[in-house]
């Protein structure tokens, strides 16, 4: 299945909650334990919604599959979070939602694309350096994005596995 990417509308955030916990369930099947604050709020959604930094992946009916949520963080857009329902998993919709997500962030005038992400899962740091990003030293970086890396120690993501920030130069 090709997915089509577009912005998400407001009707479609009950259905983003839904499609994050699902893709979740990956992490703990692989053995990480998450917070219990790991899926995103309502209302983080609703906000990025209403800036148009939300896409969505639909199907063929028009129906939510997948996401990606933007920020603006040290000046470059950030990708928050990009989950595919895991029903619609290993079909290059990650990957698409990825570089739709650049596509924005070139079309709103970011020279760079940030994310955090677990270094060695699978589907996380090796998937993010196929399609282009390189990690960031603790050290280089910027005060927000340090300020998310140390949020994420404090949450214990790193309990299992190193995190790490990534970043992808933009043309």
């Amino acid at each position: 299945m090709t997915a089509r990417i577009r912005l998400a509308r407001p009707d479609e955030l009950a259905d983003l909650v839904a499609i994050e916990s699902a893709a979740e369930r990956l992490f703990v099947d692989f053995g990480i334990a998450l917070p219990a604050d790991s899926v995103t709020e309502a209302w983080v959604f609703e906000e990025a919604c209403m800036e148009q930094r939300l896409l969505v992946a639909v199907d063929g009916g028009d129906r939510p599959v997948g996401f990606s949520a933007l920020e603006i963080v040290d000046g470059d857009v950030y990708i928050d979070e990009v989950d595919v329902h895991p029903d619609h998993g290993r079909r290059g919709i990650g990957a698409a939602l990825v570089r739709a997500s650049c596509d924005w962030a070139v079309a709103h005038g970011y020279a760079a694309i940030t994310l955090t992400t677990w270094r060695d899962v699978p589907w996380n740091g090796p998937f993010y350096r196929k399609l282009g990003f390189e990690e960031v030293p603790d050290a280089a970086l910027g005060r927000e994005l340090a300020a998310i890396r140390s949020d994420e120690g404090r949450r214990g993501l790193e309990r299992q596995y190193a995190r790490c920030a990534m970043r992808r130069r933009l043309a």
